[in-house]
């Protein structure tokens, strides 16, 4: 297992995939390393599913993180295709927190639950000792729907084009950026800086999702999260026994997002880029697509096709699953600075 992160693959087959407790029908789609979501049948009914930890950084402000928080919970589940219909939400909350704080959280995440028709059909919420930010609890979101509506993560077929919303780096530079702007300042420009930490609410592909699938056909999505656009594409060709052929030139690089990685020292193409929608999408329905996520504000070009074979090959060279994602280390060398 890595220091910092999710687990690898080998940690995943070797503790975890061997011991997923009762064997049943009706789990149509199962745990998998680097699969968003999992899919069971109640009654001919589909409930995509996905759980996610309730992320929360007082640094960012309250409201923000709040929102941070809630769009990490809902986005696995979005690229079922399905808009989320419900969440399940537990919260481990530090004894520091006050219950102004906590009323700023929590209404944030009644407001934007409200916005995209999701219920909060349970959870559990305390203080206790021990508990520590940014990892205060977990949620599992659901999306209720027609299994014809559904976009599996393994559904990516050759000859698909492959979309990439936002572009690369998009989480890692607008979280490090917010929360180091004052080191940033010191190298860079008010610009520069402002760009970098605009991202922040890009970190979101909720819409990019939703607005994707209802365009469609689309035959797969993946959130480009822990090892970023690489490490994302890498997985959704895996998932699918396929491969993947990208050409970066054509990928959108988002405002702010080389400075800020260039001054962080991470390679922006493997750096953990939640907001960021990988796609496989039917050709015939590439230019839907495109056009409806630019009718929404959606930065997004074509930029690669699914191939025969496996793996992942980037601008002609074969490239491996990044493995460890550097936003973590990272994050963690630069509080060290803050604090000196």
């Amino acid at each position: 297992m890595a220091d910092l992160g999710k687990v690898d693959r080998e940690f995943f087959d070797e503790y975890i995939y061997p011991n997923l407790g009762a064997d049943r029908e009706d789990v149509t789609l199962g745990p998998q390393h680097g699969v968003d979501f999992g899919v069971i049948d109640v009654g001919g009914t589909a409930v995509a599913m996905a759980t996610d930890p309730v992320f929360v950084m007082p640094s960012l402000g309250f409201e923000r993180a709040a929102w941070f928080a809630f769009h990490i919970l809902m986005s696995d589940v979005a690229v079922a295709g399905i808009p989320p219909t419900h969440l399940a939400v537990d919260l481990n909350l530090p004894p520091e927190l006050t219950d102004d704080e906590f009323a700023t959280v929590w209404e944030t995440f009644d407001r934007e639950a409200t916005d995209l028709g999701v219920s909060i059909a349970t959870g559990h919420t305390g203080r206790y000792a021990g508990c520590n930010y940014p990892m205060v609890g977990g949620g599992t979101a659901l999306s209720v729907g027609e299994f014809d509506d559904l976009v599996r993560p393994d559904g990516a077929e050759v000859g698909d084009r492959v979309v990439v919303t936002k572009g690369p780096a998009i989480e890692a530079t607008g979280l490090l950026s917010i929360q180091f702007e004052s080191l940033l300042a010191e190298e860079l420009s008010e610009s520069e800086v402002a760009d970098a930490t605009d991202r922040f609410y890009d970190m979101s592909p909720v819409r990019d999702a939703l607005t994707a699938a209802a365009a469609g056909p689309v035959h797969a999505m993946h959130d480009a999260t822990e090892c970023g656009v690489y490490g994302g594409l890498y997985e959704m060709a895996r998932a699918a026994g396929v491969g993947v052929e990208l050409e970066t030139h054509r990928v959108p690089v988002q405002p702010g997002v080389r400075e800020a990685c260039e001054f962080f020292g991470i390679d922006p193409w493997i750096a953990i880029s939640e907001g960021t929608l990988l796609a496989a999408v039917d050709p015939d329905g590439v230019d839907d697509v495109l056009a409806a996520l630019e009718s929404e504000g959606i930065p997004a070009a074509d930029a690669g096709e699914v191939v025969e074979g496996s793996g992942l090959v980037v601008d002609g060279e074969p490239t491996d699953h990044p493995g460890v994602d550097p936003f973590w280390s990272t994050f963690e060398e630069y509080m060290e600075r803050l604090q000196a």
